[in-house]
């Protein structure tokens, strides 16, 4: 069977989410995106795990099921805080859990060291190691993954808080590290160039938000499995045996590709940034390193290199990114919606329309400005200006001087147009 997964999100309760968030909306907008398996996030958040367990249903699988037969899998996401090699470490890691019961362990084991009701992503000030160990004295089939690795503030590998190495992170509970999820502002072939991370399978997901096509599954990956169970899953992903594919978020598009200083509207390559000793050239303070800079820090190989057992990938625009960018208007405007409803009807998802539709079939239902965009986002020849320093990359769609609406969406002001 044919899985696209989606295994890192949030709920309501983090920060910086939407109130709307529900069992019920990912579903919905996950089935609109062509995702059938999603984490649940935040399963540590007494308040969001109750209602996982007021929608959800266990078959013995380790994949939960709505009612629908949608599928979820137990997933959260904590923050480390601690001291380490005279520097405060600032990591974020994912972690999967077969079944309620051990989420329970889990949720137990870490009150004795903090709260878990202020965030869906709590921070706790413990060392990596500490953590993996008390995971996995729980239950060994909990599964810890190194988060976004190359965001600067909060990774593996960030230019501010992280290692460079990830022995040096995890030391002797290395072993129990199989996977590395590569972040909006990375991709495959960046991280390939680190020899390091050759035995390490680097997963994508979208770190959502909120609920909105755009933001679920905006990085996903593709399995082909006999049968879809936890250990089936992992095992895919230990193995590479039945991964077929990552959907990649343009890097570029990323917050944190390029180095800058958004206050002092500054945008470096790492070129530029060493000739400037990596300081602001207006404020004279230190740039946000990007991801692209650090991977050059840290690179053995050059550009291009391609390992031989390599998951293969391909970076794609969202759809209703792409419909707004081609009519120049706002991403929550209702035309870009009345658009992108129109070829969900016909197709039934965006991944349909964006992967598998035929380009004749595709001019019969929209304009063929838009299909010829479709067709050069599958063959990924659009352009995309760069993120830096918190700010996203802009695609410009044959347009050099076109700058792409970051419109929010109101929530309330969208769901008529579903």
């Amino acid at each position: 069977m044919n899985i696209i997964a989606d295994l890192h999100i949030h709920g309501k309760h983090s920060r910086a989410t939407s109130k709307s968030l529900s069992i019920d909306n990912l579903e919905k907008y996950g089935r609109i995106k062509g995702v059938n398996l999603i984490g649940t996030g935040d399963f540590t958040h007494p308040l969001w795990q109750k209602e996982l367990k007021d929608n959800l249903v266990e078959d013995n699988t380790g994949i939960l099921k709505t009612k629908s037969g949608f599928s979820f899998i137990l997933q959260t996401e904590i923050s480390l805080i601690y001291k380490q090699g005279g520097k405060t470490r600032k990591i974020h890691n994912i972690v999967l859990a077969p079944d309620f019961a051990t989420v329970e362990q889990i949720n137990e084991k870490l009150l004795t060291y903090g709260r878990l009701d202020y965030d869906g992503r709590p921070i706790f000030g413990m060392s990596c190691p500490e953590f993996v160990e008390i995971l996995k004295q729980i239950n060994n089939k909990i599964e810890v993954i190194p988060a976004h690795i190359w965001t600067p503030w909060f990774s593996l590998f960030g230019s501010r808080s992280g290692f460079d190495k990830i022995e040096n992170c995890f030391k002797d509970q290395t072993k129990h590290i199989f996977a590395l999820e590569t972040g909006l502002s990375s991709d495959p072939k960046m991280n390939w160039r680190i020899s390091d991370l050759d035995n390490y399978t680097l997963i994508s997901n979208s770190d959502a938000h909120s609920y909105w096509p755009w933001r679920i599954g905006r990085e996903c990956n593709l399995f082909e499995l006999k049968k879809l169970t936890y250990s089936a899953l992992l095992n895919a992903i230990k193995t590479k045996q039945g991964f077929v594919k990552t959907i990649e978020f343009w890097p570029h598009e990323g917050k944190y590709h390029y180095d800058g200083h958004r206050k002092c509207d500054i945008v470096f390559k790492p070129k530029q940034s060493i000739e400037n000793n990596n300081i602001c050239p207006v404020c004279r303070k230190p740039l946000t390193l990007g991801v692209l800079h650090r991977v050059e820090e840290l690179a053995d190989r050059p550009e291009g290199y391609v390992p031989e057992n390599k998951v293969p990938y391909i970076r794609l625009i969202p759809l209703s990114e792409l419909i707004a960018g081609v009519l120049d208007m706002g991403i929550s405007t209702k035309t870009v919606w009345k658009q992108y409803n129109k070829l969900i009807k016909e197709f039934g998802s965006e991944y349909n329309v964006l992967l598998s539709a035929n380009k004749d079939e595709l001019e019969k239902h929209i304009d063929k400005s838009i299909v010829k965009f479709i067709m050069l986002n599958r063959q990924e020849k659009i352009k995309v200006k760069p993120g830096y320093d918190g700010v996203y990359g802009k695609p410009l769609f044959g347009k050099q001087d076109f700058q792409f609406k970051q419109t929010k969406p109101k929530q309330k002001s969208l769901e008529k147009f579903f």
